[in-house]
């Protein structure tokens, strides 16, 4: 484990382990810091410098220098789910939580990979830069509701014409500006063939608009090797059980544990799809039948309805309520 890297990231520093002599030090989140501490390496560990792994949690924006600067000098790197790291802490009984000693902890966490998840990361300009507009239409859309429901509690007592007037402006910019980003992530998709196929598969499916369709389509490029259960997995929908003994027996829930913006944009799509497919309706009928609660009777929904995303990007196949009538239950 000494050519194993712990580094745990934040805003401005990462914290840093070095096992081979047992070094804690902290950096800046730069790449001329980066840049020094990978000279500082190669002094350190000479000729086995090619056999370094960088352990460190994906946090999003933070991470992205770190990752970039390991793709480009092909660094072997091990990412490890940051619940996954949290859960090896407590089973090493690390109770103490610091930036460095997180690092210690990430440097021992070798042994929770599985070959194919050692390796050099590779970055997709294409996925990063969908993601970049995503999270700004997203932005953008929270934005536009927030003053919209500002409008209303103005409006609702006669109040100030000013602010009424300003605020009917700015939403009326807000929307402009939420079809102009979804207007440049079309133009992006429509420049590579094979994006262009896939969104428009996945927007064929009962439900699946414009927004579910990007969001689905970054999911399943982001992810290109990721089975049906996992990419449950990567929307949080995959659902979790806890009960132990006779004394510990709670709900089944979702666990939630990928991004929202998955689910947030398939939510109505879910109540178009049960409305006007008879799919999507007969599989939520069924479970409401079983005395589900509506709630997990639509989820159940929203993930076959992305497990069927999935199956018509990976197939290049446009959806057929035909073809999908077992996949939902109704042909055994």
């Amino acid at each position: 484990m000494i050519n194993c890297i712990g580094l745990d990231i934040s805003k401005k520093l990462i914290a840093v382990h070095i096992p081979i002599n047992k070094v804690d030090i902290e950096i800046e989140n730069s790449v001329k810091s980066i840049k020094s501490l990978y000279s500082k390496l190669k002094k350190i560990y000479k000729k086995q410098i090619d056999d370094l792994i960088f352990i460190f949690e994906p946090t999003g924006n933070y991470s992205f220098t770190l990752t970039k600067f390991c793709n480009e000098k092909k660094i072997k790197c091990f990412l490890i789910n940051p619940k996954q790291f949290s859960n090896f802490a407590k089973a090493l009984g690390q109770r103490n939580k610091t930036d460095l000693i997180d690092a210690q902890v990430l440097s021992k966490a070798i042994h929770l990979a599985k070959e194919k998840e050692i390796k050099v990361p590779y970055i997709d300009k294409t996925v990063e830069e969908l993601k970049e507009l995503i999270s700004y239409y997203k932005f953008t859309s929270k934005s536009t509701i927030k003053l919209i429901n500002q409008l209303e509690a103005i409006s609702v007592k006669d109040g100030n014409k000013y602010m009424i007037n300003d605020l009917k402006k700015s939403i009326k910019n807000s929307k402009l500006k939420e079809q102009e980003i979804l207007s440049r992530i079309k133009d992006i998709i429509n420049l590579d063939k094979k994006l262009k196929k896939g969104y428009n598969n996945i927007k064929s499916l009962t439900g699946i608009g414009e927004v579910g369709a990007i969001v689905l389509l970054h999911l399943f490029i982001k992810y290109p090797d990721a089975n049906q259960r996992q990419i449950a997995s990567l929307t949080g929908l995959d659902p979790i059980e806890k009960t132990s003994g006779t004394s510990i027996h709670k709900k089944t829930k979702i666990s939630k544990a990928g991004s929202r913006v998955y689910r947030g944009s398939l939510f109505m799509g879910v109540m178009s799809a049960i409305r006007f497919d008879e799919n999507f309706k007969f599989l939520f009928d069924r479970l409401k039948e079983k005395g589900k609660h509506t709630t997990v009777s639509q989820i159940a929904v929203m993930r076959k309805m992305i497990i069927i995303a999935h199956s018509l990007y990976k197939n290049d196949k446009q959806y057929d309520k035909e073809f999908y009538k077992k996949a939902c239950g109704i042909q055994e």
